[in-house]
């Protein structure tokens, strides 16, 4: 292929690019980015392939940022899947490979909506001495490994000082085995991750996500961050007409790439705020850290106060 015709090309899909932040256009862009790849990414050149690479990044971030009809995420499915089979580099055909599966994810939960639950059996739960209204409320996973661990450590000394007529032990210490094995991938992390030996932070609480502002990014607001500006979380350079959230930092990220990463996080991905969540147990415990960390600062105060005085 010709240096010129390269350079057409590129201009045609840089076109092409801009189009697809149109809402009545972009169908129509993904189905022309999907017929010149199929037809000119085999003989183009590294400079061209990266072109085709970015334009099709771009289409998988525009389906996840804004829209949500069928027809849209299934033209980008279809140009995912040819992009997918033509891209040689590992880490491009990954990409794809992630969005493909997040596009039939969509599509399927389109497709099959979840069916409508009939009500749970109303069963209370004892509170303080009393039968409450409401189910009893899922144990937080912190908590769940807390007294995951805590009973390990008791059928372990249980065994240890009962050698004799410990047939119930072992049977209990068998059964905390399977329970510690069933839940070794959320153990492990939280011991590694923990030195501190405080609880791991829950999810972000829905509502304050939810209240978090959106906003659409301006030719005005790009030109103050900069030409590379990109969402920290997907690394995706930010251009006009992308919707970001924002923390109440002040730091901005994609919607879709913001929630999962609250989620498992619960943290600012720049300044690791963290938001409130609607864990009342580990929400309790922060205040208690609080208070605590506050009377060690006037404690340790109060000693240098005391040497200054003796000096």
């Amino acid at each position: 292929m010709s240096s010129s015709s390269e350079e057409s090309l590129k201009q045609r899909l840089e076109e092409l690019q801009k189009q697809l932040g149109k809402k009545q256009r972009f169908e129509e862009a993904v189905f022309s980015i999907n017929s010149l790849l199929q037809n000119n990414f085999s003989s183009a050149s590294p400079s061209l392939r990266k072109s085709f690479y970015t334009v099709v990044c771009r289409v998988a971030t525009i389906l996840k940022t804004r829209y949500t009809a069928p027809g849209f995420w299934l033209a980008g499915l279809r140009l995912f899947e040819v992009a997918e089979g033509l891209f040689s580099e590992p880490s491009e055909k990954g990409h794809m490979k992630n969005c493909i599966s997040q596009a039939k994810e969509h599509l399927h939960e389109i497709d099959s909506p979840a069916p409508a639950q009939e009500p749970a059996q109303n069963r209370g739960y004892l509170f303080e001495g009393h039968l409450t209204v409401d189910p009893e409320p899922p144990q937080p996973q912190w908590l769940v490994q807390a007294n995951l661990m805590n009973a390990v450590a008791s059928a372990f000394h249980a065994e240890s000082s009962s050698p004799v007529d410990n047939i119930n032990t072992d049977e209990n210490a068998s059964h905390v085995l399977e329970e510690l094995i069933s839940h070794l991938d959320s153990v492990i992390p939280e011991i590694l991750e923990n030195e501190s030996g405080g609880p791991r932070v829950p999810p972000a609480s829905k509502e304050v996500v939810a209240k978090l502002p959106i906003i659409t990014l301006t030719e005005e607001i790009l030109t103050k961050v900069g030409p590379d500006a990109e969402c920290s979380i997907c690394k995706e350079n930010l251009v006009v007409g992308d919707q970001m959230q924002e923390l109440p930092c002040k730091h901005t990220f994609h919607p879709p790439c913001l929630k999962p990463w609250l989620d498992e996080h619960n943290s600012c991905p720049i300044c690791r705020h963290e938001l409130q969540t609607d864990d009342h147990a580990y929400e309790s415990w922060k205040e208690r850290e609080k208070e605590a960390e506050e009377d060690r600062k006037g404690a340790a105060n109060a000693v240098r106060g005391g040497e200054y005085m003796y000096v």
